[in-house]
């Protein structure tokens, strides 16, 4: 089993209290638009990271992480990546592969709408986290933390950091 934090849309402000919340992960997963390479240093020195960058991220990050990231985890196929859209919607850049290789769980960030849903044409889960920075029209920070256990995604609970002020 893997406990997994996740968060999206930091734009260069790391909450203290994601160490907090994540204490009990196993993985951080960072959906984009992380802003600085010094927030990819300290979720790499926290835990082990999985990361993509978004569209405000510099060519430094975009370096060091890719645009999108396949991986398995336990017995779910994952994809994480930035700019995905949502069952329904999906951005046209990702829609071929996501219906031609569909993963267990689409994970994406951009919107800063926390939404959870399921597609069941693909059958596959969507989880944006919504947005955990200041910046952006979201009014609340959220997190999202979850369990894989085989095949079965399990546990997700939202996060509320704060209303932004």
């Amino acid at each position: 089993m893997k406990r997994i934090g996740l968060l999206s849309d930091t734009h260069g402000m790391l909450d203290p209290r994601v160490f907090e919340h994540f204490a009990s992960c196993d993985e951080v997963w960072h959906a984009g638009d992380i802003g600085s390479v010094d927030i990819v240093n300290q979720l790499q020195a926290f835990k082990p990271l999985r990361a993509v960058w978004g569209n405000i991220d510099s060519y430094e990050i975009r370096r060091l992480l890719p645009q999108h990231n396949r991986f398995l985890c336990e017995d779910v196929k994952v994809w994480l990546t930035h700019i995905g859209g949502y069952p329904g919607k999906y951005d046209p850049l990702v829609r071929p592969a996501i219906f031609q290789q569909p993963p267990g769980l689409f994970v994406c960030g951009h919107s800063h709408i926390l939404k959870v849903k399921y597609d069941k044409n693909l059958n596959l889960l969507h989880i944006n986290p919504g947005a955990a920075g200041k910046y952006g029209f979201h009014l609340v920070q959220t997190l999202v933390r979850f369990e894989i256990d085989g095949s079965k995604i399990q546990n997700l609970e939202v996060i509320e950091l704060e209303q932004k002020k």
